[in-house]
């Protein structure tokens, strides 16, 4: 499978909208919309990273933000005098997943980012229901914490080299 990797913009924002995450709550993962306005806030402010829209066969099928952390006051102490990448808005179109493609992009995007931009800690917040994905990101090698942001546990993968 050919999967495609390109910078999620206005242009594509409504071919991003075609991703089927209707089994998937806003209070589990952000909308695309959302996701618009977290990279244009980024941009506005010159944060490094990449927000990717992945297609197969010109077919949207995910979206990811993988970017600098503005700090927050409730980040995990982890991270708190050291620089940092967020996870944000990762999802996959239903119809896509159980197939190995959530390892695949994760490590694609991260290893863009880090060829661009150099590696660091990534930090991510995994609602305490969304048990499926917190195994996953687990199996990816991100640690739980004792921090939570609203519903959100953090979770945090320690700098590697891709």
């Amino acid at each position: 499978m050919n999967l495609r990797f390109e910078e999620l913009d206005h242009n594509n924002l409504d071919r991003a909208r075609i991703i089927d995450r209707s089994d998937v709550s806003e209070d589990f993962v952000d909308t695309v919309v959302t996701l618009m306005e977290l990279t244009d806030y980024g941009a506005e402010h010159k944060c490094i990273g990449h927000t990717f829209l992945i297609s197969v066969d010109d077919r949207p099928i995910s979206i990811i933000l993988l970017g600098e952390a503005i700090p927050w006051e409730t980040d995990p102490p982890q991270v708190k005098e050291t620089p940092f990448y967020r996870l944000m808005g990762f999802v996959i179109d239903k119809a896509y997943r159980g197939q190995g493609l959530g390892k695949i992009i994760l490590d694609e995007t991260i290893r863009r980012v880090y060829s661009e931009y150099g590696a660091r800690p990534i930090v991510l917040g995994c609602h305490k229901d969304n048990l499926k994905a917190a195994a996953f990101y687990e199996r990816f090698g991100f640690t739980k914490t004792d921090y939570m942001e609203g519903k959100d546990i953090y979770y945090i993968k320690a700098e590697t080299r891709m």
